[in-house]
C-alpha cells in the first residue's frame, strides 16, 4: 500500500475513534440531565462544555435503554451462563453496571482499537472506582494487565482491529473465551463504519463460532432519503465516511445481511418503534426532564436510527423470541 493511501485509512481511522469521544460525551450529558443513572461515565470522560439537544438526549436515552433490554433479555435466558462480548465498546461502562445489578455473566469482554483501549486501561489504572469491582470479581493475586489488554477472571479488554479476524479470535481465546458457552455480541455503530465485506465476515465468523449465541447491533437504518444524505454528508466533513451504508437502507437489509451470514431469525426495529415500547412510567420520567419545542425532528432523528438482532440456538432457549 502507498503510504498516500495508508495516511487516507489512517485518517479515516482517527475519525472512527473520534466517534467514541462524541458517544461518550452525550451519553455523560445525557446522565448528568437525569436521563439514566451511570455512576462510572464520570470517570471515562469529563462533563460537555455546552447543552445537547433534548432530541439527541432522549435518542441516547432509546439506544442505551434499548440495547440493556436485549442484553439482559439474554442474561436471563441463559440464567447469566454465558459470556459478553463488545465490539468497539469504546468508553462504555456495562460490565461495571451489570455487576451493580448482579447481572454479571461468566466473562465479559470487550474489543476495540488499541489506542482506545489504551485510554481506558488508564483510567481503569488511576480510579480506585473503576479498578475495585474488577478486583472483586478476580478470583487470584494479580490481574494481567498491559497498555492495550487487561484479563481478569470476569472481564477483559482487548486491543485488536475488527477487520483482522484472525488476530481478533486469537487474542479472545488466549483470555479464555469459550465457544460452546451461549454468547451475546453488541455492536453500536461499529458495523457501519466497515465495508460491507469486511461485516459480512465479522457476522459470518461469530455465526460460525458460536452455536448458541446472539447478535445485537445498533446503527443508522433509512440512509437512502434526504434526511439520511445529510447525516453522511456531516459525518463526511469531519473525514468519517459510513463505508458500510448500502446495508443500512431499510429494516430488511438490515436483517438480510444477518440472515445470509449463517443466524438462523433475525428482526430489527427502528428506534421510534423501540422508544414507543420503553416503559410508559420512564417515558413520562423523561420527557419531563426537557422541554422538547419539535416532536417532528426526534421521530425523524429516531426513524433513522434501528436496533437489528439475531440469533442461532444450539440449546433451544428461545432466542429468536427476544423482543420488545
Amino acid at each position: 500500500m502507498s503510504r498516500g493511501a495508508q495516511s487516507d485509512s489512517d485518517t479515516a481511522d482517527e475519525a472512527v475513534r473520534g466517534t467514541c469521544d462524541d458517544a461518550s460525551i452525550c451519553k455523560r450529558f445525557a446522565v448528568s440531565v437525569g436521563y439514566w443513572k451511570d455512576p462510572y461515565i464520570q470517570y471515562f470522560v469529563r462533563q460537555a462544555k455546552e447543552r445537547k439537544a433534548p432530541e439527541i438526549n432522549r435518542g441516547y436515552y432509546a439506544r442505551v435503554q434499548g440495547v440493556h433490554h436485549l442484553l439482559k433479555a439474554f442474561l436471563r435466558k441463559t440464567e447469566c451462563k454465558c459470556q459478553i462480548i463488545n465490539l468497539g465498546a469504546g468508553l462504555d461502562t456495562t460490565f461495571w453496571k451489570l455487576k451493580d445489578e448482579n447481572l454479571l455473566p461468566t466473562k465479559y469482554f470487550e474489543v476495540d482499537f488499541p489506542a482506545i483501549v489504551a485510554r481506558k486501561l488508564y483510567h481503569i489504572k488511576s480510579k480506585p472506582p473503576l479498578s475495585k469491582p474488577i478486583m472483586e470479581t478476580h478470583g487470584s493475586e494479580s490481574l494481567l494487565i498491559d497498555a492495550h489488554s487487561l484479563d481478569s477472571s470476569r472481564y477483559s479488554v482487548i486491543g485488536a482491529d475488527l477487520r483482522n479476524l484472525k488476530d481478533m479470535e486469537e487474542r479472545l481465546k488466549k483470555f479464555s473465551m469459550d465457544t460452546q458457552l451461549p454468547t451475546v455480541l453488541v455492536a453500536e455503530c461499529v458495523l457501519v463504519y466497515m465495508t460491507p465485506e469486511q461485516s459480512s465476515r465479522l457476522l459470518k465468523w461469530a455465526a460460525d463460532t458460536f452455536p448458541t449465541a446472539m447478535f445485537i447491533n445498533y446503527e443508522q437504518v433509512n440512509m437512502g432519503d434526504r434526511f439520511g444524505q445529510i447525516m453522511i454528508e456531516n459525518l463526511q466533513r469531519r473525514q468519517c465516511h459510513l463505508t458500510g451504508v448500502e446495508a443500512c437502507q431499510s429494516l430488511e437489509s438490515q436483517m438480510e445481511r444477518m440472515l445470509s451470514n449463517g443466524w438462523e431469525a433475525a428482526d430489527a426495529w427502528n428506534m421510534n418503534t423501540v422508544y414507543s415500547c420503553l416503559p410508559r412510567v420512564d417515558l413520562e420520567r423523561i420527557e419531563k426532564l426537557e422541554f422538547l419545542d419539535e416532536k417532528e425532528l426526534l421521530e425523524q432523528l429516531l426513524i433513522h436510527y434501528c436496533i437489528s438482532w439475531a440469533s442461532k440456538d444450539a440449546l433451544s432457549l428461545g432466542l429468536a423470541q427476544t423482543t420488545f
